[in-house]
């Protein structure tokens, strides 16, 4: 989904002798989406990705599920969630379903000496609170509050934190994600009517090569299972790579807000697709400007998907009692809308500063056992007047 880059030294022509300063060959790895049928990177390591040295045994880290099916709208406290934990053991999934997993996370410290891999699906890591760097195969990338890091299935990557505060809203996308098609000419470029640029792309930097033998252990996450694998070789010995298929980081603060003289639609805030939902981002942004408009969201049924909107900051006209990582579900099948009082308050207002994610799903979504120790149970009936 990038656009092409690259970092670090690569031979002339693709698939051809590549020679160290020993005069042995550099290993190259093709790095692909879809088979070999749509973006890829390739990458050239000191020595070949494949030396296995030791496993360990496997651990069952899938969901645990609390209730399949429901329809009633659904409130859940984000920062209920209490710190602790190095980045893997942090991470609570909330609500799943077979295309995505919706996680929260507030680690107090990075990874550590491992190194994690999620082979089933793409990582969006929205970071709340706190910053850091990510160090991957392609370089690193430092991060800070508002970012959305982006990391391609099979990404091998350790994240490093600066302080033990953070707190991350995580989706797991077991479909590429990518940016809306609506957004792109047909040769890739992205458009000028987008809300962003292939200038807001922050791309990987620094690359560090680590020639070194030793045991590395990369923790891989395949269907619901973790496995430990211990490598001969540092997965960071990388010398050079280039393609369209790496890590990234957007940041929300550069999503550039859509509006009009009326209530836009929510596809406007549109950030990220996949086949399978899409992610859309709430930023500081103008009012209508119509003498007569409603700011306020007009009650409106999810037909089709599964909303879920998670609030970063900021006020929020249309609802209250809004907290700081809350997490609202609004399920397909049932209307929503402003809570009572909030339509005639919106009127005049000039505009807003909230910052929030929205995912909505094209599938149900399920809650897991963790889900329930942090709802607002008070959210269902909050829209009786």
């Amino acid at each position: 989904m990038p656009h092409y880059y690259t970092l670090g030294k690569i031979p002339h022509k693709r698939h051809t002798q590549f020679r160290r300063p020993d005069g042995g060959l550099y290993s190259e790895q093709l790095f692909s989406t879809e088979g070999f049928s749509d973006d890829y990177s390739l990458l050239y390591h000191c020595h070949p990705p494949t030396q296995i040295i030791k496993t360990e045994p496997q651990e069952d880290v899938s969901p645990q599920i609390a209730e399949e099916k429901m329809l009633k709208h659904r409130c859940f406290e984000g920062f209920n969630v209490k710190p602790g934990g190095e980045f893997l053991q942090s991470r609570i999934p909330v609500l799943v379903n077979s295309d995505c997993h919706i996680v929260l996370a507030a680690p107090t410290s990075g990874t550590g000496d491992y190194f994690y891999k999620n082979t089933d699906g793409d990582e969006m890591i929205f970071v709340h609170e706190g910053s850091g760097t990510v160090h991957t195969q392609y370089g690193d990338l430092p991060f800070g509050y508002g970012d959305y890091i982006v990391l391609p299935r099979g990404t091998i990557y350790q994240i490093e934190f600066n302080d033990d505060k953070n707190r991350l809203f995580i989706v797991e996308s077991f479909t590429p994600l990518r940016y809306p098609k609506r957004y792109m000419s047909k040769y890739g470029q992205l458009m000028e009517h987008a809300p962003y640029c292939e200038r807001d792309i922050r791309k990987p930097q620094d690359l560090k090569t680590y020639d070194e033998h030793g045991d590395f252990l990369i923790k891989a996450k395949k269907r619901g299972v973790l496995y430990k694998l211990h490598y001969g070789t540092h997965p960071f010995d990388v010398v050079g790579w280039d393609g369209c298929c790496y890590p990234y980081i957007f940041s929300i603060h550069d999503f550039e807000p859509i509006t009009g003289r009326v209530h836009q639609p929510p596809p406007v805030h549109q950030t990220f697709e996949t086949n399978a939902f899409v992610v859309c981002s709430f930023v500081p942004r103008l009012y209508d400007y119509h003498p007569n408009a409603i700011p306020a969201p007009y009650n409106h049924s999810n037909i089709d998907s599964d909303e879920v909107i998670y609030y970063v900051d900021g006020d929020f006209m249309s609802r209250k009692n809004v907290t700081r990582g809350m997490i609202t579900l609004h399920p397909a099948g049932i209307p929503h809308g402003p809570h009572p009082g909030a339509v005639e308050k919106s009127i005049g207002a000039k505009e807003t500063k909230e910052l929030a994610v929205m995912v909505d799903t094209f599938r149900p979504l399920m809650l897991t056992k963790q889900a329930l120790e942090i709802e607002n149970g008070n959210y269902t009936m909050s829209w009786a007047e």
